[in-house]
């Protein structure tokens, strides 16, 4: 089966689950970890449920001891969802905060560290082999990365990644940069643009103005951002659409912010650290770390086209 046509069976089983439900309503939070170990930190589409029921997606935890679990799958349908570990091969990272599938490459992902530290990995059913890794360029003082999208344009790729900000005092830095590839698999970045963002919603001192981005099939940017008054809340998120990012033929990345950000989601209690639109979709995969209380996921309809 090629690459396209696992992504359109997969786009058919869950419209055939999701039905014509009201955009926003969905479906239900599913609870898939029950303590601060067992978060979802990120969120990567993998393919169909082999029952094509549902979808598979890869997820990371925020853990930095060394063994513990780092990478797990998610099995998600509309009634409930299935957690399974991976085993992580090669170089521990710590923290790891994102994760997005490489367009073009089956197997292939990029997983963010909240210090900046890119890790290449190829999953082969329970295990996960890493590639290479290789830090970010352009880290700013001070920034801590939750966020990390792969775009794919013009016969080239691209990346997106920011410092989620803090509150009142400090906005989120959204950078992007070309993203190629070296011979011994080692992610290399082109030339970096960055702007500031600050979340609509919500607002206030403990707001991490962007916890993720995804990137639609015509270049939207929808971000999730997310208010953490500590390990047990009270937890708030939104999810919005943010502006667009697109490519030149030569490469070049251009990101356009919305002078107005529209808010699509607002989901009180829940701390959304992963928002992953699905291909060809108007929905999205959203997950939630939310410390001592554990990880939820849930479908909402907020991509558009």
């Amino acid at each position: 089966m090629t690459r396209r046509t696992a992504l359109m069976s997969a786009v058919t089983a869950l419209l055939t689950i999701l039905g014509t439900t009201p955009a926003g309503a969905r479906g239900e939070w599913h609870k898939v970890g029950g303590d601060a170990r067992s978060g979802v930190s990120g969120l990567a589409y993998e393919g169909p449920a082999a029952d094509r029921a549902g979808v598979n997606a890869l997820v990371v935890h925020d853990n930095k001891r060394s063994g513990q679990q780092r990478l797990s799958r998610i099995t998600h349908r509309e009634d409930s969802s299935d957690i399974t570990p991976i085993t992580w091969d090669g170089a521990e990272p710590v923290d790891l905060e994102a994760v997005e599938a490489v367009p073009g490459m089956p197997g292939e992902y990029l997983a963010l560290t909240g210090r900046g530290i890119v890790y290449r990995v190829e999953v082969t059913g329970s295990k996960a082999t890493v590639v290479d890794y290789s830090p970010l360029p352009a880290i700013g003082e001070g920034d801590d990365f939750e966020s990390f999208a792969v775009v794919a344009q013009q016969g080239r790729l691209a990346v997106l990644w920011a410092d989620r900000g803090a509150g009142t005092a400090r906005p989120a830095t959204l950078y992007a940069a070309p993203l190629t590839f070296a011979s011994w698999g080692q992610p290399l970045f082109g030339a970096v643009t960055s702007k500031t963002y600050r979340a609509a919603y919500p607002t206030g001192d403990g707001t991490r103005h962007i916890s993720d981005i995804s990137v639609t099939g015509s270049g939207r940017i929808i971000v999730g951002s997310a208010t953490d008054a500590g390990d047990d809340g009270p937890f708030d998120s939104a999810v919005s659409d943010v502006g667009r990012v697109s490519m030149s033929a030569a490469g070049r990345v251009r990101v356009t912010l919305a002078a107005s950000p529209a808010v699509l989601g607002k989901y009180p209690g829940y701390k959304v650290e992963a928002v992953e639109c699905l291909p060809g979709s108007a929905d999205a995969v959203l997950g939630t770390d939310d410390e001592n209380l554990g990880g939820h996921v849930r479908t909402v309809a907020v991509c558009g086209t």
